[in-house]
């Protein structure tokens, strides 16, 4: 049975998926951390999905962990922070970490409160399109914690370090303006919804195996060796050659049709 408390709805290859539990402001509870991993799989899977939208149900994506869920017993904790091996991912890491891992771009729509780990689920994002009216906060040192949710591995791609330790030391709520300032958000939109959309439909007009390419290809090299970056590039290249793919993008280029794409090729 599916999970109520994250929405997904897939519309001309767009995945729209929504934390759904707007009467606490899509606070995160151990229910709602399973099924964004849940579905987060299911993505992983679907290789006719070619972008995914995410967003937060009743005006706000989320407000960050729900403490009360959370620490009620021993039990949700260990759940979360449970891994096999300190360099795997636990479960609160996956949410974060896991839209990265998609072969596919993900665009974040934030509106209203995006605090703590709802700021880290965004970092997981590509893209982030912020409302005018959003406040954002890494608010964990509040608590007497730090971010543990693999956000940072966003957070030190798209953001100078004393900005990004400013934040995380203050656990300031900023404006929507001032997130685009420090570069924590991608656009700030008064529509971001429909923004979002627009944008996933013009990604949409490249192959999904080169989306899923670059993707690996920017997110693997941007901080690794060159000879790790020239082996990669080299790899993924020789695969797009190889697909089918590659020959429709340049039939529709070339012949300016309107052919359509096959499904992704698996394994990216």
């Amino acid at each position: 049975m599916e999970s109520k408390l994250v929405t997904l709805k897939i519309d001309n290859g767009i995945a729209y998926v929504t934390l759904n539990r707007p009467e606490k402001y899509n606070a995160l509870n151990i229910e709602l951390f399973q099924a964004i991993d849940k579905t987060i799989k299911k993505l992983h899977k679907n290789t006719a999905v070619r972008a995914v939208i995410l967003s937060g149900a009743g005006g706000n994506f989320s407000s960050g962990l729900d403490v009360k869920s959370v620490s009620k017993s021993m039990m949700p904790a260990l759940k979360l922070l449970f891994k096999w091996l300190p360099g795997n991912a636990n479960l609160a890491q996956r949410v974060s970490l896991g839209w990265q891992q998609l072969p596919i771009p993900v665009i974040c729509v934030i509106e209203g409160f995006c605090y703590g780990g709802g700021v880290q689920i965004a970092l997981g994002a590509d893209f982030r399109f912020a409302s005018k009216d959003a406040q954002l906060s890494i608010m964990e040192s509040k608590w007497g914690l730090l971010p543990d949710m693999a956000g940072l591995a966003g957070l030190r791609q798209i953001m100078t370090k004393d900005k990004a330790m400013q934040l995380t030391y203050t656990a300031d709520i900023i404006t929507a303006d001032k997130a685009l300032e420090f570069g924590l958000v991608t656009e700030v939109h008064d529509k971001p919804l429909e923004m979002a959309t627009r944008y996933a439909e013009k990604l949409m007009q490249r192959s999904p195996d080169t989306n899923a390419a670059i993707k690996l290809s920017i997110n693997k090299n941007w901080s690794g060796t060159l000879r790790s970056l020239l082996s990669r590039e080299s790899l993924s290249q020789i695969r797009l050659l190889l697909g089918k793919n590659r020959l429709i993008a340049s039939h529709r280029e070339i012949k300016q049709s309107g052919k359509p794409y096959q499904d992704r090729q698996s394994g990216w």
